[in-house]
């Protein structure tokens, strides 16, 4: 099922739903007067796409809100211990959880009634279509579930990558420049505007350093420190016997942080992608911002695809700039983020790239 809901003709009726996302979300961090916290606007921005493009609910704003709010909560306390007070994390995302369900439910029942101006299929029809294939209509539950793991695992590491772009893109305007040179050069950017029709999904795969860029930002800055694996059969390492049936975690960032094939680990450098170097092409586990293997991460090829459609937007329709002294101090748990957020002023520009200093309600229903 998972295969078709991230297949090459999924993410192609995706993109330009994605793309819509992407434009209303940067309009309206440039409409704002005040610098935005990045990392919680990229978690709303995540979040949104996750519910209007991957499973094509139809909720207002203020319900996708308050929906938001709910899914943070049970996020933020998924992971605490199982004590079973009445003032723990561990109830709060009880709560949080059931309270998300239902509202899940009612966009499911929503969804399953109204099926006009429906134009692609997205990853809940086609978890929907794959149960009555295989003779097995899914219940209600069943698609609560696998809507709250989609939600799941279009949201966290998606908003943490999307952050630390942003923040490359910020501290390396010569990345930002290169990015939009390539824009320029392939037909997509002209006279500070995304040309129509032209982004198309094999028209970003063809965008060399765009990919580059992706890549070092996942290298340098994995949203995952890790996965865990059962071994299968008894193995030695370094000198110990690790047993079969033992269950062992392995290190993403430590693992891009001593490969040998990586030269200056700690620097921003896309150029090591290119095709003078191809830092990642040496062995097979070198660089696994995905994790490796037979169970590696479904949904990377749409994490990708939506942090190259984000660039793209950045590097063509915004002018950005820190609005604090300093970046922030970056944490790593739960995934990669900047402590304080990442503050970060948008202007929006038109389409000779000059600021727009204006916010009117006209410039905002136009397209950039």
């Amino acid at each position: 099922v998972f295969s078709k809901i991230f297949s090459h003709e999924a993410l192609e009726s995706y993109l330009p739903k994605i793309q819509l996302v992407i434009k209303d979300t940067l309009r309206a961090w440039s409409s704002d007067p005040e610098p935005i916290n990045v990392y919680h606007e990229a978690q709303k921005l995540t979040f949104r796409m996750a519910i209007r493009v991957l499973l094509g609910f139809r909720i207002p704003d203020e319900e996708l809100g308050r929906l938001f709010e709910v899914y943070q909560q049970f996020v933020e306390n998924v992971f605490s211990l199982p004590v079973d007070l009445p003032f723990s994390g561990y109830r709060r995302g009880i709560r949080a959880r059931e309270t998300l369900q239902k509202g899940l439910e009612k966009a499911i029942q929503e969804k399953l009634q109204n099926t006009q101006g429906k134009d692609y299929a997205d990853a809940l029809d086609i978890l929907i279509e794959s149960g009555k294939e295989h003779g097995k209509e899914l219940t209600m539950q069943e698609l609560k579930d696998g809507t709250l793991e989609l939600i799941f695992a279009a949201y966290a590491t998606t908003a943490s990558a999307s952050t630390s772009l942003i923040m490359q893109l910020l501290k390396h305007p010569r990345v930002l420049e290169k990015l939009r040179e390539e824009l320029r050069s392939k037909g997509i950017l002209h006279n500070g505007c995304i040309c129509e029709g032209s982004l198309r999904l094999d028209n970003i795969h063809g965008l060399q350093y765009l990919d580059c860029v992706i890549k070092e930002v996942l290298r340098l800055f994995t949203p995952i420190s890790g996965g865990y694996r059962t071994v299968l059969q008894t193995f030695e390492l370094d000198g110990f016997q690790i047993p079969k049936g033992w269950s062992v975690m392995y290190s993403i960032r430590d693992t891009h942080d001593t490969a040998p094939v990586f030269k200056d680990v700690d620097v921003f450098d896309p150029d090591r992608f290119g095709q003078g170097r191809s830092e990642d092409k040496d062995g097979r586990f070198h660089y696994l911002p995905f994790g490796g293997g037979v169970r590696t991460c479904l949904g990377k090829h749409l994490a990708k695809l939506f942090l190259k459609a984000l660039a793209i937007e950045l590097a063509s329709t915004s002018r950005f700039e820190l609005a604090t002294r300093t970046f922030p101090r970056i944490t790593l748990v739960p995934v990669v983020h900047p402590v304080d957020g990442l503050k970060v002023k948008f202007f929006g520009l038109d389409s000779n790239q000059n600021e727009i200093l204006t916010g009117t309600d006209a410039m905002l229903g136009a397209t950039v």
